[in-house]
């Protein structure tokens, strides 16, 4: 009988993913080769993703490599040399094994251009002296204008760099007048003519800010903004500068000596100017807010001057007058209520003593029949015995007066009985 194709074979192990994953990535992360080590080829599909870190693919004509690099990494390569697809690079890191896609990579600690060893190492050379001077400290940068009047453009006269600026600027910022200081961007002649055209802007010109560009290109393309003159006149100038030189991951002495780097030549254009469509929106909201403001002032005052119309009223003198006469009338007729109370109340008082007066009257005494007997002498005669018979009496009635003489005295009879 033949053997099954499946038949039990047990001098042959069975390994899980994760087992044979592992295995192989203690073989390739115990060689002490690829721990570290340099690779060159071509950059494809380099993305920075939203966590910071960068992914990109290096392959030659037989082979390609997945590599990452950490945004740590990612952080202090944007200072020296970021690649950009298609551009060869020499890449330093480690072969390490990424088990979830059973997939091995280059995790990358730097990068440098291919072929330009030398070069690169002599701008990192010239960059870390000029640093060391504070060439390209922070406290040295100046605030761009916001509404610049006059740029100086540093460039070549026939580049596209060029076309694209006076575009952007023009679409942007028509108000603005550009000076070219045209210049080599490119081989031996030009750093000298660089530094000269910032100096000579500087002096003649006196631009409110001055833009350094030039399209991309290889790291010999760029050298001639990696010279110490260009980057002294950069930082010595008058004008904050602003460097767009080559692209996006391209990086210059220049960049790092300008007052504020952009990636492009249209992006530094777009940097130096306000955006005038902007513009038209903040001065249309401005004016909403202006006109708003103006209402709500108006009627503001309005409102005082209603307030204060009432306060002038409350106090205007007539009213015043008013109210005081209308108070002295107020007091008048209490005075006069007051005067007639005290008079009611007086009268009646002289009633009563006048009532009293007339109850000791001796004439109303003499009304009721009474009379007064006076002796001859005046004398009031009040008891018989002052009446003797034969005196001679005076009576007063209550009508008249009569003389009269006493005939007998009715205590005298007493006596006698």
């Amino acid at each position: 009988m033949q053997p099954s194709l499946f038949s039990f074979q047990p001098t042959i192990p069975t390994w899980s993913v994760a087992e044979l994953t592992a295995y192989i990535k203690g073989l390739i992360e115990g060689d002490e080769t690829l721990e570290a080590l340099w690779v060159r080829g071509e950059v494809s599909n380099f993305k920075i993703a939203a966590s910071g870190h960068a992914y990109f693919t290096l392959k030659d004509d037989r082979a390609q490599l997945q590599c990452v690099m950490w945004k740590t990494q990612v952080r202090l390569q944007r200072r020296e040399f970021l690649p950009r697809d298609g551009q060869q690079v020499e890449a330093r890191g480690a072969i390490r094994v990424y088990e979830a896609g059973g997939r091995y990579q280059l995790y990358v600690e730097m990068m440098r251009p291919a072929g330009e060893g030398e070069l690169y190492r002599d701008f990192l050379r010239l960059k870390a002296r000029l640093e060391a001077e504070g060439l390209f400290a922070e406290e040295r940068k100046r605030p761009l204008p916001r509404y610049p009047r006059v740029i100086g453009v540093v460039t070549s006269a026939h580049g596209a760099a060029l076309r694209d600026i006076l575009n952007t600027l023009r679409r942007r910022f028509p108000l603005v007048r550009v000076v070219l200081a045209p210049t080599l961007v490119q081989g031996d002649d030009a750093p000298p003519q660089i530094a000269a055209a910032i100096r000579a802007l500087n002096e003649r010109v006196q631009p409110d800010v001055i833009l350094v560009a030039r399209g991309g290109g290889s790291l010999e393309d760029l050298w001639a903004f990696n010279s110490e003159d260009v980057a002294r006149a950069i930082a010595d100038s008058a004008a904050p500068v602003i460097s767009g030189v080559g692209h996006q991951t391209d990086f210059t002495l220049a960049d790092f000596a300008a007052d504020r780097r952009a990636p492009t030549p249209t992006a530094a254009a777009e940097l130096a100017v306000p955006d005038r469509t902007d513009l038209l929106a903040n001065l249309a909201s401005l004016e909403v807010r202006l006109r708003r403001g103006i209402e709500a002032r108006l009627e503001g005052w309005r409102r005082e001057l209603v307030a204060y119309e009432l306060t002038l009223k409350r106090h205007e003198p007539m009213a015043r007058v008013f109210s005081q006469a209308q108070l002295l009338d107020e007091i008048a007729r209490r005075l006069e209520n007051a005067v007639r109370h005290r008079l009611a109340l007086e009268r009646s008082k002289v009633d009563g003593l006048a009532a009293r007066l007339e109850a000791l009257n001796p004439q109303a005494i003499l009304a009721r029949g009474y009379a007064v007997v006076t002796t001859a002498s005046g004398e009031l005669v009040r008891k018989p015995e002052q009446a003797p018979p034969g005196t001679l009496l005076h009576i007063k009635l209550a009508e008249g007066e009569v003389d009269a003489e006493t005939v007998s005295s009715v205590q005298a009879e007493r006596d006698e009985k």
